[in-house]
């Protein structure tokens, strides 16, 4: 087996707000894995100030991977999880290699073309007429569950926009979630909690920052709208210590996202022990190509989960890599008479 990799930027169409900042490119790499005339191709996707192995060593490490795995000589060990985007990438390739470098890691009446994974529509950051026409244009395609990012604007103003949603759409005929991104303290989740439980909103991500979860814990026994962990997740292993995390805090949500957890088999041990206590959840992307989100998606496909999932974001990048993903509606499709297009380095 022969490993490259490559670095890729992408270009957002439009600036992608979140309480974080606001993205205009994103960086990716992808590895390619090579044998007896086939290739795999996976993805190692950063997002900075979130990926815990945003780095100054990320490409030497990268590289060092790849020299391991032409001199026979590599071993995905313990050692491995503080580089998650390289985890994810390696075992994206593999699965693709496996499966005869065609795009198609598990095959599912998704791969077929035959069933579509219900997704929520994202709604970034931005002023108040930025956020309402993107709402418009959602529902103008049919989506039954919407995404907001908040945390950016005043509460006020942010509060509004889900108020004027609900006067013309009751939670029995639209889901909203909302994203705050750890932007609240403590001290200011619980009002807010209370405010989003009498909008009739379906759940928050993230009130408060990660790594608080004696704080989360209170916030989750008290909720009057359901908790879902997000970045929260990052960053912990191994088994024994997701385990306490989820024994600690008790949400009633988690989100899934492999490219920043470590690929699949880690996300897989999380909805193990989601479901052992009985802890919902939903796979999400984490800004990847359509290389990530392919393999995210097929995942997710064979899951049989039926709550939206967080795959709609394909459709941001202007350099995108066209592949067999559409969107029709709220659903995600995998277009079999569509190819895979070139990578424009």
């Amino acid at each position: 087996m022969k490993a490259t990799s490559k670095k890729y930027t992408l270009k957002f169409i439009r600036p992608a707000g979140t309480s974080r900042g606001v993205y205009t490119t994103k960086n990716s790499w992808f590895i390619y894995l090579t044998e007896n005339g086939k290739t795999g191709v996976g993805e190692c996707s950063l997002l900075k100030g979130l990926s815990i192995d945003d780095r100054p060593d990320f490409e030497a490490k990268l590289e060092d991977v790849c020299r391991s795995i032409n001199a026979g000589s590599f071993n995905l060990d313990d050692s491995f999880f503080e580089f998650p985007a390289i985890r994810f990438g390696l075992e994206t390739a593999l699965l693709d290699l496996e499966n005869g470098g065609n795009g198609i890691l598990f095959p599912s009446e998704f791969t077929k073309g035959k069933a579509g994974i219900i997704t929520n529509g994202l709604i970034w950051m931005g002023n108040s007429k930025y956020m309402q026409k993107q709402i418009a244009e959602k529902l103008d395609k049919g989506f039954s569950c919407i995404k907001l990012k908040i945390g950016s604007l005043d509460w006020a103003i942010e509060k509004a926009l889900i108020e004027t949603m609900r006067k013309h759409f009751p939670a029995t005929q639209l889901t909203i979630r909302v994203d705050a991104n750890g932007a609240y303290t403590p001290e200011q989740a619980p009002t807010i909690l209370v405010q989003l439980a009498d909008l009739g909103v379906h759940s928050i991500e993230q009130p408060i920052k990660a790594q608080q979860w004696d704080e989360m814990a209170v916030l989750c026994q008290n909720t009057p709208v359901p908790i879902a962990l997000d970045e929260e997740l990052i960053g912990i292993y191994p088994l024994e210590k997701k385990k306490t995390l989820l024994q600690t805090i008790k949400p009633q949500f988690i989100i899934l996202k492999p490219g920043l957890l470590g690929g699949f088999k880690a996300s897989d041990e999380w909805i193990s022990l989601a479901e052992e206590m009985n802890i919902d959840w939903w796979a999400t992307s984490a800004l990847e190509s359509n290389i990530g989100l392919n393999a995210i998606a097929q995942w997710t496909a064979t899951k049989n989960n039926l709550l939206p999932q967080g795959l709609g974001t394909g459709l941001l990048f202007s350099n995108n890599i066209e592949s067999p993903l559409i969107l029709n509606g709220e659903k995600l499709f995998y277009d079999v008479e569509k190819s895979w297009g070139e990578m424009e380095y």
